[in-house]
């Protein structure tokens, strides 16, 4: 059982380091909304989640005030909505309905965001599949608290390289419907392999088939209380820093861990997972680069930089699973651009490109997140970054994702603002050769050797 007073004891961690919960995200299946005439369906699923999820941000603002724990978002997932409205919609205009339906009821329980407008396309599209993916440009600029996540690939079945085409130019159009707000749709926006299914952290959270009807999934973050704790032991040894980053962990992923006991019994839902995640954002001091920086390189980027990270997401994981039974999500360093002060100063300095990103996301959490590139940049080049980042998934046996930003009208050496968690960020370079001929073959990836397991 977990006591209060291991709550009390990070008191200076919640004051002074920046820790906090990041989300409280409650899934819903929306299996049972299934129908073929669209009113019902929409009718259904609004009903299904006002009445699931009615007193969550209630609850989530109880815990919060009671144990002095601050809990930043209270989210929602649903089931891929491909598969809820596939007897129903037969065009993307039917789909963007159900998106505005999902915004609504949101919006009506007073949640941040609500993910689910997600395919899971790793082997090959549904009719229904590519209406959804279709339709994610015009749901996206149509909505606000809409997230929208397609899985692509998975190291069981290999890349569906025809989907990961379609996505380039998906990405770019959501960044044409949406750039009288810089483009802000894509933010909403991540392309995975080897997703999660009870992933609690947006654009890519999802309410997996496999999945109870509800369910709570918690998000922690501390990156500020990791790097305080490193600065402690600032010049030892190896041994002396990993053991450092574990218990540091071990006594963020606890706090966690409380939280979600008591939404789960106070809601009523089973608790689901942990996610160990360090998720940074643009505040001072609550930076992953800045615990790369105190781990010894001068910034994100350097070289060491990947070996940091990999022993940084390793430390984490270790100590976060001797705190928790259930631990699930992505777990372990994000490095996203905009949302990461120390990520955006590497890139300005000139430490920290595109390839650099993903050279250590073979050893991270998820893959190139929130990362702006100039809005002239081709669809297939687009379609390409996103092939390289799903073979690192693929190959490593690990969740990878791009939430990519091409910000139409602006280029290198410009910044853009997205305001709250999402920060802002410069706009990176991207390799200008042509890629056009390797995303146009179409057809699949086979699946590495070692996925054959049985």
């Amino acid at each position: 059982m977990i006591n209060i007073h291991e709550v009390v004891e990070t008191n200076e961690m919640i004051e002074k380091e920046n820790l906090d919960v990041r989300t409280i995200t409650l899934g819903i299946s929306l299996l049972d909304c299934i129908d073929s005439d669209l009113d019902v369906l929409c009718d259904r699923i609004y009903n299904k989640i006002y009445e699931t999820a009615k007193d969550l941000v209630k609850t989530g603002d109880q815990i919060s005030r009671e144990f002095g724990i601050p809990i930043v978002n209270k989210r929602i997932s649903v089931t891929p909505i491909s598969l809820i409205g596939g007897a129903a919609c037969k065009s993307s205009e039917d789909f963007t309905r159900i998106a505005e339906t999902l915004d609504e009821v949101a919006k009506k329980v007073g949640v941040n965001f609500i993910g689910g407008y997600s395919a899971l396309v790793s082997k090959g599209m549904t009719e229904a599949d590519r209406l959804l993916i279709e339709s994610i440009p015009q749901a996206l600029s149509a909505t606000d608290v809409v997230c929208s996540s397609v899985n692509v690939g998975s190291t069981r079945t290999g890349i569906d390289m025809d989907a990961v085409r379609l996505m380039g130019t998906i990405v770019k159009k959501t960044a044409e419907a949406t750039k009288d707000a810089d483009s802000l749709g894509c933010a909403k926006l991540v392309v995975f392999c080897n997703a999660p299914d009870d992933n609690p952290f947006m654009a890519g959270a999802f309410h997996g088939v496999t999945e109870a009807d509800k369910i709570i999934n918690v998000g922690v973050s501390g990156p500020g209380v990791v790097k305080t704790a490193l600065e402690r032991v600032r010049g030892e040894n190896f041994e002396v820093l990993c053991e450092t980053i574990k218990k540091t962990a071990f006594k963020v992923t606890r706090v966690g861990q409380l939280v979600a006991q008591e939404a789960s019994r106070r809601l009523g839902v089973p608790f689901g997972i942990i996610d160990l995640s360090l998720a940074p954002t643009p505040a001072i001091g609550d930076s992953v680069a800045d615990i790369l920086h105190e781990i010894g390189v001068e910034h994100a980027g350097a070289p060491g930089t990947t070996a940091a990270l990999a022993l940084l997401n390793d430390q984490v994981k270790k100590g976060g699973v001797m705190a928790s039974s259930y631990v699930g999500g992505l777990s372990g360093a994000f490095i996203p651009v905009s949302e990461d002060q120390g990520m955006i100063n590497a890139v300005e300095a000139g430490a920290l490109s595109l390839e650099k990103l993903e050279a250590m996301t073979c050893v991270c959490s998820v893959g190139l997140d929130m990362i702006a590139i100039p809005g002239e940049t081709k669809d297939t080049t687009i379609a390409g970054i996103i092939a390289d980042e799903m073979a690192i998934g693929m190959i490593n046996q690990k969740t990878t994702a791009v939430r990519l930003i091409p910000v139409i009208g602006k280029g290198v050496g410009e910044t853009v603002e997205f305001g709250g968690l999402l920060g802002y960020a410069p706009i990176m370079p991207v390799n200008q050769f042509s890629c056009d001929a390797f995303v146009n073959r179409g057809g699949r990836i086979p699946a590495p050797v070692h996925s054959f397991k049985n």
